[in-house]
């Protein structure tokens, strides 16, 4: 043993040791630790504890002083290092932080972490760290769209109340089209998924043709009625409102929510109202598709149906509509409206005065 160095291993700590040594799942460098001091406290020297161990003659009287200092706990424990190069100063972040929030030079439209680096003088790593810390992403971006219409509260709070607190003895349907539903055939069939491959899908494609999808949520029992239309004018809007007006219980009133798009406030669908005197308009604001609960089912059928459909014909393309639409009514789930529109207001709100300030 190093000379000036003395400790006793009593039975509680040989006891520890023999365990470290024993336990396969051990750490090795635990296991090694521990050997060199039961050697040590058996009365091998430094030589014999060297080879027997394998280790040189600082690493043996390292582990003998930490034993000696702090016990066994100190064979569990590694001491931290300083690193070799120096922790950036807090000037450097509120460099990157202030670059970052401006836009980068030349002809690019956001930061990268190499062209930062370059930019701050300092890794790559390092600028993703700062980044990190400071929840900063440039490489992201997300689309928004705040509502101008003069009327977006009263809208809000008429189409809310519908979903809410529907009026009773009333249907409530919202409806849309969706419009230029492509028939796209592939070039060459695909391969199907398999252990450690993907399935398959060529890049090009074969188009067929188009439909438009008119569709009308039950928010009260979540079923869709559902038409395929060749285009999406007034005289189609009419037909599917005669489709809706045949299906309606006799007797009920009809609330239909739906948008501001021109065909469904012209001048024949207006005399159709008239005519019609149970069904009643709730049109949501301007920039507002989100509030239309029907953009769900629409979301659900391109995802599950149409994204990776192929569909040798148009008519192909009707049929597989029709039968997610059957598909779809024979489970139906009930629409539940949960966001406070007093929240909502106030998010534009904010949002308007952040654009303002801005620009």
């Amino acid at each position: 043993m190093r000379t000036g160095i003395t400790f006793t291993v009593s039975s509680a700590d040989r006891a520890r040791l023999t365990a470290l040594i024993g336990d396969r799942n051990c750490p090795q460098k635990h296991v090694w630790r521990a050997r060199i001091i039961l050697l040590s406290a058996d009365g091998a020297g430094t030589v014999e504890i060297m080879r027997r161990t394998g280790k040189s003659k600082t690493c043996v009287w390292r582990w003998q002083e930490r034993f000696a200092e702090e016990g066994v706990a100190g064979l569990l424990r590694d001491k931290t290092r300083p690193s070799r190069i120096p922790p950036l100063g807090p000037e450097v972040a509120e460099r990157v932080v202030a670059l970052t929030l401006k836009d980068p030079p030349g002809e690019t439209t956001h930061w990268t972490a190499d062209m930062m680096a370059e930019a701050a003088g300092i890794s790559a790593s390092a600028v993703r760290r700062i980044w990190k810390a400071h929840g900063l992403q440039p490489h992201r971006w997300r689309r928004f769209k705040l509502p101008n219409d003069p009327q977006f509260v009263d809208k809000l709070r008429d189409v809310v109340g519908l979903y809410v607190d529907p009026p009773a003895h009333a249907i409530v349907l919202s409806f849309d089209e969706k419009s230029q539903i492509q028939a796209l055939d592939r070039t060459q069939p695909g391969l199907p998924m398999k252990k450690g491959r993907l399935g398959t899908m060529t890049h090009d494609y074969k188009r067929h043709g188009t439909t438009t999808l008119f569709a009308a949520l039950n928010v009260l029992d979540g079923t869709v009625i559902g038409r395929n239309m060749q285009r999406h004018r007034h005289q189609d809007f009419i037909r599917f409102l005669n489709t809706i007006n045949a299906d309606a219980p006799a007797g009920k009133a009809v609330h239909v929510i739906l948008d501001n798009y021109a065909a469904h406030k012209h001048p024949k669908v207006r005399a159709w109202l008239d005519r019609h005197q149970r069904f009643t308009f709730h049109f949501t604001p301007t920039s507002c598709s989100w509030l239309n609960a029907v953009e769900g089912f629409f979301a659900k059928l391109s995802k599950r149906r149409l994204k990776r459909g192929v569909f040798h014909s148009l008519v192909d393309l009707q049929a597989a509509i029709n039968r997610f639409l059957a598909e779809h009514n024979q489970a139906p789930k009930p629409f539940k409206w949960t966001a406070d529109p007093d929240k909502i207001i106030a998010a534009v709100k904010r949002g308007h005065q952040v654009l303002d300030s801005i620009h």
